[in-house]
């Protein structure tokens, strides 16, 4: 078949953009790749970005350094990743609360499904746990669904601050089990475990590993978890949406990068992240710091945004969540 000078001349230079483009990502990174976390150091999503980094940094051949820029709910991190360069040396480690506080926030023009490009999940569906006070007359989840509609606005809703995951996981419980409870913010989880455990408020949403202690001394009483399936740790507890149709909260993580990142680049650190997912050096330690893995495309993680994006603004919307 005949093909035209033009033709051949457009897929000859098609060819050596492709060749070069090649070339630059095989030689990616050059020098140091940081990657931006909006908390400070230590807890679960710190940890995640130092095992991902280190495991990164073995295997591209350069250092991979966390910033913490703590602040504004991790807004901070995300818009300085945001302005940063599309070359691949800024990544950011960002997760559902990300994405709910800039949903929430009314101070900045920020949206992740359009802003940065998803590279690869880290973890997937990290357990939140219903605890109550045990004093409360309630075992299950119905049960406390009957003597909440019995005793509307009368029962205290403890959360690690208002907006943050532990505050809309129960304002959805709210929005789908039709129940008033009186939102309780706190300034840290300590706080509003130490007045749960004294019965001043009575019912929190709490992540699994951080409430795990209080369970088995029988300071608190779980009544379901969050995720659509049990947790293993907790396998007699059943899971909220076993008896509230379409409840299910589950915080993920990944890292992202600024929109306009070449493709290259995107595959390649996606492609080097699910290896250590895979591997007990990397997936297997942050499995043991409470955060299951979650290996998946670019595309995989984008889809997860889009859909908690879409998710806590409904409940947002519905409680008429304000930022503090």
């Amino acid at each position: 078949m005949m093909i035209s000078r033009r033709r051949a001349l457009a897929a000859a230079g098609a060819a050596a953009l492709v060749s070069s483009r090649s070339a630059w990502a095989f030689d990616y990174p050059t020098r140091p790749v940081k990657i931006v976390v909006g908390l400070p150091p230590g807890g679960s999503p710190d940890t995640t970005a130092r095992l991902a980094g280190q495991w990164l940094a073995e295997r591209l051949g350069q250092p991979f350094i966390i910033e913490n820029r703590p602040g504004a709910g991790g807004n901070l991190a995300a818009e300085a990743v945001i302005r940063a360069p599309a070359d691949g040396y800024t990544l950011l480690l960002i997760g559902t609360p990300n994405v709910i506080n800039a949903a929430l926030s009314d101070k900045v023009d920020l949206d992740f499904t359009r802003d940065v490009l998803p590279v690869a999940t880290l973890t997937g569906n990290s357990p939140f746990v219903m605890i109550v006070h045990p004093a409360l007359p309630a075992r299950t989840v119905p049960e406390f669904i009957a003597y909440a509609k019995a005793n509307p606005g009368k029962i205290n809703m403890a959360s690690t601050g208002t907006g943050n995951m532990s505050h809309v996981s129960g304002e959805l419980f709210k929005m789908l089990a039709g129940v008033d409870l009186l939102h309780v913010p706190f300034r840290g989880e300590a706080l509003a475990q130490g007045d749960l455990m004294s019965g001043r408020v009575q019912v929190m949403f709490d992540v699994l590993s951080a409430a795990m202690p209080y369970i088995k001394e029988g300071m608190v009483r779980a009544l379901g978890v969050t995720t659509a399936q049990r947790s293993p740790a907790l396998p007699d507890v059943p899971a909220i949406g076993e008896f509230v149709r379409d409840y299910e909260v589950g915080a993920s993580s990944g890292l992202a990068a600024p929109r306009n990142t070449p493709r290259e680049i995107i595959d390649l650190l996606n492609r080097e992240i699910n290896l250590g997912l895979a591997d007990p050096r990397m997936g297997g330690r942050i499995a043991e710091v409470g955060s299951p893995v979650l290996i998946g495309s670019p595309a995989d993680f984008g889809d997860i945004i889009a859909r908690q994006k879409a998710k806590w603004t409904e409940v947002i919307k519905f409680a008429g969540i304000k930022p503090d």
